[in-house]
């Protein structure tokens, strides 16, 4: 019985050290430079590198907007290249709105580490290049986050008026989700990168749009509710049944954002 216990707690501490010295990659799957846009038929999109200092210059894809148009800035997920965004944004620019799809250092082929401190720092340069360059102030701008990007785009919209704030899929706290997975290790005192979503989301004072499907496998639909229940000033929510994290584009939410955005 003792040769056991001990065989055990050595098997916990090994997984254990491995997930804890591991964790950002577990955050972070970065990812190789996609294809340029015109291959995954986006027009009038072009590749646009933006030099965040002397060592860090990071990709973007851009498509700028039509007369009296809003700019939506998007924040993507911890997985894949933007590229594999495509789909999603091809809808928004069709509407005529501009469009800087945001790759993270690490992702899309940007050399680096991410951390949540560079990204989120990151993405504050890179909203004002997008008003500096594209001659937009804040209320003419959308910040989409999707999964991991939700949190860039809460931290990004405190005590600012933007157009909007869409967020795909929201989670509470990076820690609180690792904890859902990880439930045998105290992970809450462990983790490097919190994400704390829940306790920023009042310091928001735009209209929100919360999306989330209720099948979601990654992050549970309950956080997005949450999320969207917490929040005290103007908001709608896209709730779909069958949808799990990476499908809600096949449910047509896409007409459902455009809606929000023109009603604002």
């Amino acid at each position: 019985m003792i040769k056991f216990v001990v065989y055990a707690l050595i098997i916990y501490l090994f997984i254990g050290f491995a997930l804890y010295f591991n964790q950002r990659r577990l955050t972070f799957k970065r990812s190789k430079k996609p294809l340029n846009p015109e291959y995954y038929n986006l027009k009038d999109v072009s590749e646009v590198f933006i030099d965040i200092s002397d060592e860090m210059r990071l990709l973007n894809w851009l498509s700028k907007p039509e007369k009296n148009k809003p700019t939506i800035i998007f924040f993507h997920g911890n997985s894949f290249d933007i590229g594999e965004r495509a789909y999603k944004i091809k809808f928004y620019i069709e509407e005529g709105y501009g469009l800087l799809l945001h790759a993270y250092r690490g992702f899309s082929g940007n050399k680096g580490n991410p951390t949540e401190k560079s990204i989120y720092s990151d993405a504050k340069f890179v909203v004002d290049w997008v008003k500096k360059n594209i001659q937009i102030n804040e209320n003419n701008i959308i910040l989409y986050g999707e999964s991991l990007g939700t949190a860039v785009a809460i931290e990004l919209g405190q005590c600012k008026k933007f157009k909007a704030i869409i967020l795909e899929a929201p989670f509470t706290s990076i820690s609180k989700l690792a904890q859902k997975m990880y439930p045998i290790y105290p992970v809450k005192y462990l983790i490097w990168d919190k994400f704390d979503n829940i306790s920023k989301i009042n310091n928001l004072i735009s209209p929100l749009l919360v999306l989330h499907g209720k099948n979601d496998e990654i992050v549970p639909f309950s956080m997005g509710k949450k999320i969207y229940e917490e929040y005290k000033n103007k908001k709608d929510y896209v709730f779909i049944d069958e949808a799990t994290h990476n499908n809600l584009y096949d449910y047509g939410i896409a007409n459902k954002v455009i809606e929000f955005i023109n009603k604002h």
